[in-house]
């Protein structure tokens, strides 16, 4: 088990996958049997494609069940410290200035099981967090993504 990878989130992140692993194990698993017996009921399974749709979903949901037990049992919570050192680390924002052209952006660092760009959170393991971490306020970092090298100063980490 110590070969597993750690999933780093917050204690919220942790909770939505929680509920999701309940809700597909509890109803979502139940409606898809229930969906794959009336699919049966229609008779020859091998030109049956409500049948196969049915057990297409049901492989998906366990993966899926699979997946979330794996990431909440492999689990590592980041703790809202009270670290006022100012260093980049996950479970801080990050507001910086990207160079030269000067535009501002503040994200959040998370795990990779709770980021969402579009919520402002990005990934521990994205090149952009991962030139980030470690940095203090006032620092220029070169950042190196998959659309070319960009430059950033951090004005603030809270």
């Amino acid at each position: 088990m110590s070969d597993e990878k750690k999933h780093y989130m917050t204690q919220e992140g942790k909770q939505k996958l929680e509920n999701e692993l309940e809700y597909l194990k509890t109803e979502k698993r139940k409606e898809v049997v229930e969906r794959i017996k009336v699919a049966r009921s229609f008779g020859d399974l091998s030109e049956n494609s409500e049948y196969d749709a049915a057990k297409d979903e049901q492989a998906f949901v366990e993966a899926r069940i699979a997946q979330l037990e794996k990431m909440v049992r492999n689990a590592v919570i980041i703790e809202d410290n009270k670290d006022t050192s100012g260093t980049v680390s996950i479970g801080k924002s990050v507001r910086f200035l990207e160079l030269p052209d000067g535009d501002e952006e503040t994200y959040m660092i998370v795990g990779s099981a709770e980021a969402d760009p579009f919520e402002g959170k990005i990934s521990n393991d994205s090149p952009m967090a991962k030139s980030l971490l470690g940095k203090k306020a006032g620092d220029e970092v070169s950042v190196h993504t998959p659309g070319g090298d960009i430059s950033v100063r951090i004005l603030e980490v809270k």
